[in-house]
């Protein structure tokens, strides 16, 4: 008996009774159907095992959409893993973290990369790719997987999954290799089409066509200083036993977590204080910029860094971005009409400049403070004048940006960049995205002072992450120093915030499946209950309030 579905782009199409998502995919592409990696289908991912029913409405995912990307990511994570195993059965195989568009990967003990090991691994990839081997998916209970994690040596999963109360488990097959994944995997290894292994020593990065790179994985630019402070946090991790979720939460059980925040919360302090230091090391440094993503702690972190400069003896202060908007009238235009207010043209650049040369030469200014319910700029009667004991601070999403501080001598800037570069993953095969993490926190902010629920914190990401992308992330790289505001123990503390309105959106909504990811996601930490332990001046208080700093 034959069914009726709808496919995106294609319109009604006939289809056998029990066929699958792949079956019906071969029927309508082709030759072409391996580009198409999962479907939603009610606003929900599906692999494509799943089976067709009548009066179904598919959209087929391919490396362009966010989440045929996530399993083309994950799908080509497997196939290097399953490399690794192949040529080096002793090695641990670890995924770590994008810098760009490259996926970080590394091997530990008693295997270190080099070159020549690289080009073989690249070599088996494509052999395993060639002989197109099925991804099969079963599900186990979580006692029978940790059974077989226990056989296969995946202490770090054994760690993870006593430590949850999940009741199953899906386990991959790909040929004899077997491991776990957080989300979905092509139905084939033969559905990776182009990459290649880019030395990156002590490790390598897997190129692969993404938006970040345009879809050309030659278009690669180096970000060392993001390396940097990437393979810092890993090492400092790995220190204390707390690279995984599953040790996180083996403290947490144990009531051990105390500890750990505490750690935490020195390391940011002793780092903030080292950059204040490193500021004050150099007279000419007069002017400092602080630059990040949503949600990364730039507020909370530009009070802390003045204590810190007050400290060696400096009285900075504060003068915000948001005073120097040009009036309303003058502010660019989104393409559907709206205001663009993360413009860098949104900033009345001429008169910032000239305020800040004033300044630099010992004039006294008055600063300009905007009105945000007329939309016009205003006089302040905020007189200050600096010396060289009077940094200034400004923070905001273009302080990297050459053209907001264009007639300042180089000399004279220092420039911050900050973002939750989180190091801490699931397992040495599932990564944490620092997108996710950014997001978490700025819902619960949203939720807690904004009034916005997690629905209309979705609604406006898209903006966020674009605006992100032209505005800030291109100048990472001219920072002088990057800070990591990223807490090993936050997610055990946002979660309890979070999860349970997560939960009321349902498949009604566009945002069902990213909703539902989230929720997947959190669902491998345990909660943090107590909260005492945590000081007023954490960059978390910023997110789930109590700070002792004014950050709203």
């Amino acid at each position: 008996m034959d069914i009726q579905v709808k496919v995106e782009g294609i319109g009604q199409v006939i289809a056998k009774e029990d066929s699958s998502l792949l079956d019906l995919s071969k029927e309508i592409y082709k030759d072409k159907y391996k580009k198409y990696l999962g479907a939603r289908i009610d606003n929900q991912i599906y692999n494509l095992y799943k089976k067709v029913e009548d009066g179904m409405e598919i959209r087929y995912l391919d490396n362009r959409d966010v989440d045929g990307y996530r399993i083309y990511t994950k799908t080509i994570s497997a196939i290097f893993i399953m490399a690794c195993k192949e040529l080096y059965p002793e090695a641990q195989v670890n995924i770590e973290h994008f810098i760009g568009p490259g996926l970080y990967v590394k091997l530990h003990r008693p295997y270190s990369l080099r070159f020549k090991q690289l080009q073989e691994i690249e070599k088996k990839m494509w052999e395993i790719i060639r002989a197109d081997y099925e991804i099969e998916r079963t599900v186990f209970s979580k006692e029978e997987a940790i059974e077989i994690f226990e056989k296969y040596g995946y202490q770090d999963k054994v760690r993870l999954f006593r430590t949850i109360d999940k009741k199953e488990v899906s386990i991959y097959t790909i040929g004899s290799h077997v491991d776990s994944f957080h989300g979905y995997l092509a139905p084939s290894t033969g559905y990776i089409d182009e990459f290649r292994l880019k030395y990156y020593y002590p490790g390598a990065l897997i190129l692969f066509p993404s938006k970040k790179n345009n879809y050309d994985i030659n278009n690669f630019v180096e970000q060392k200083k993001l390396a940097q402070v990437f393979e810092e946090s890993s090492r400092w991790l790995d220190i204390l036993d707390l690279a995984y979720v599953g040790s996180l939460n083996e403290k947490i059980q144990r009531g051990e977590i105390v500890d750990a925040i505490k750690v935490s919360e020195a390391l940011h302090e002793k780092k903030i204080g080292q950059i204040a230091d490193e500021i004050c090391a150099n007279k000419d440094n007069n002017i400092i910029l602080i630059a990040g993503p949503s949600s990364s702690g730039k507020t909370t972190f530009a009070q802390r860094l003045a204590v810190q400069l007050r400290v060696n003896g400096k009285r900075p202060i504060a003068i915000s971005l948001d005073d120097y908007f040009v009036d309303r009238d003058k502010t660019p235009l989104n393409p559907d009409g709206s205001y663009d207010f993360e413009s860098l043209d949104a900033v009345n650049l001429e008169q910032l400049n000239i305020d800040l040369l004033k300044l630099l030469e010992g004039q006294s200014v008055e600063l300009p403070k905007f009105n945000f319910i007329t939309g016009k700029s205003e006089k302040s009667g905020r007189i200050v004048s600096v010396d060289e004991d009077h940094p200034i601070i400004i923070e905001g999403i273009h302080g990297l940006n050459p053209r907001l501080t264009y007639e300042i001598p180089e000399k004279n800037k220092f420039k911050i960049y900050i973002s939750a570069l989180t190091q801490l993953n699931l397992d040495a095969h599932n990564r944490i995205a620092t997108t996710d993490i950014r997001l978490i926190r700025r819902m619960v902010r949203d939720v807690k002072f904004r009034g916005n629920k997690p629905l209309r914190t979705f609604e406006l990401w898209q903006g966020v992450r674009a605006g992100e992308e032209r505005n800030i992330f291109p100048y990472q790289e001219e920072a002088d120093v990057m800070f990591n505001s990223s807490l090993v123990y936050e997610m055990a503390v946002l979660k309890k915030y979070i999860a349970p309105l997560l939960k009321e959106i349902d498949n009604s909504s566009v945002y069902y499946s990213e909703a539902r990811k989230l929720l997947r996601f959190l669902e491998y930490f345990l909660d943090i209950e107590d909260e005492s332990a945590i000081p007023t001046n954490s960059l978390l208080r910023e997110f789930i309030g109590g700070a002792s700093f004014n950050v709203h």
